[in-house]
């Protein structure tokens, strides 16, 4: 599979990724090399990950414990003091072997340590693969609100093995799925139809897909790197979803969320502001519903849920001058950033959602 080429990196894919992770480590000639993993991916990723480096260099791992709640400044304090005692420098290089979390969380660590050394993200969930690792976000959480910290600063390489895929459970499957559904949405109506007939694919439809996927993602960074324009359209159902997912994560009597299920319901809400504001069809809207309550499990949400959500959303990354910033869209592959809409339209798009799954 070719790879992917941005302005100052390359995506590789499987077995070309490690003939270019093994050539760059040989070239830069590091003092030592670093290996990021959660404890999920020490136990299922690393073994095989090894096998495929070839380096005489020392390598040291280091382990955080998985799970949103530990994508935070503390997390990255443990990671920051476990290199200086292992006498990391300059020239030493952070490996980033893991889902969301560890590639966000690393390239940060990796962005600010002795400010700045070089890292390379190997994204071990669907999620990271077409979201995470690409595009240079990195960063943590303050306390629940997502990603308040953080730095855009690309790594010098991408390599997307999608044998690890075999390690995820099928909700982990479905969450990285929501951020393809997204790509659909935003950019292509026909990636979005083939994405929600699951019936039909296989295992090397699903390589294609996640090489679109990384395509539509890269081509929208390269031509917004820094979020002032269209890079924006990214964030479409992450309003909304970022806020649901923070108070699901805060919330002791709520089931948590994870990140992609909290964006189906973030893009359901925001395809009804959508149909709402800017004319989005009603067809469309009922038929991406359909398709979205089919493959996720339903999320009920009550009365008094609506407050503390819509109270989030003033953390959200896109607001300005007080004003809550939504992406929503004319019409799929049309999407319109800078949407103002109000708290009674939102509450109405939650009534929407409940009637959509009963």
């Amino acid at each position: 599979m070719k790879s992917i080429e941005t302005k100052t990196y390359k995506v590789h894919f499987n077995s070309t990724g490690y003939e270019a992770l093994n050539r760059y480590i040989d070239d830069h000639n590091f003092s030592k090399v670093f290996i990021l993993v959660d404890s999920n991916t020490h136990e299922h990723c690393l073994q095989a990950f090894m096998s495929q480096l070839q380096s005489s260099t020392t390598i040291e791992i280091i382990e955080i414990d998985a799970g949103e709640q530990f994508k935070t400044i503390d997390t990255c304090v443990g990671v920051w003091n476990a290199l200086s005692e292992l006498n990391a420098d300059r020239k030493s290089i952070l490996l980033n072997l893991g889902g969301g979390v560890v590639t966000d969380l690393g390239g940060f660590v990796a962005s600010t340590f002795k400010r700045g050394i070089k890292y390379v993200n190997i994204p071990t969930s669907l999620l990271a693969m077409v979201d995470a690792s690409v595009g240079g976000k990195t960063g943590v959480d303050l306390g629940v609100v997502k990603n308040q910290i953080g730095v855009i600063n690309s790594g010098d390489m991408v390599l997307i093995d999608t044998s690890y895929l075999d390690t995820l459970p099928q909700n982990q499957l479905k969450s990285g799925l929501a951020e393809m559904l997204k790509h659909g949405l935003i950019k292509d109506n026909r990636y979005f139809e083939t994405l929600t007939d699951l019936s039909k694919l296989t295992l090397n439809d699903l390589d294609e897909l996640i090489y679109e996927s990384v395509e539509i993602k890269k081509n929208i960074v390269t031509e917004d790197p820094n979020e002032e324009g269209i890079r924006k359209h990214l964030n479409f159902g992450h309003t909304l979803g970022h806020a649901i997912e923070s108070y699901f994560l805060e919330s002791v009597n709520k089931v948590q969320l994870l990140h992609g299920e909290a964006i189906i319901i973030g893009m359901i809400l925001e395809c009804y502001l959508s149909a709402e504001l800017l004319n989005f069809p009603s067809d469309d809207l009922d038929r991406i519903t359909k398709a979205f309550n089919t493959i996720y499990k339903p999320v009920n949400f009550n009365d008094e849920d609506y407050a503390p959500i819509i109270e989030l959303l003033k953390y959200d990354k896109k607001n300005e001058n007080g004003n809550i910033n939504f992406v929503l869209l004319e019409a799929i592959g049309q999407p319109k950033i800078d949407c103002l809409v109000s708290n009674e339209l939102i509450k109405e798009a939650f009534q929407f959602y409940n009637n959509s799954i009963s």
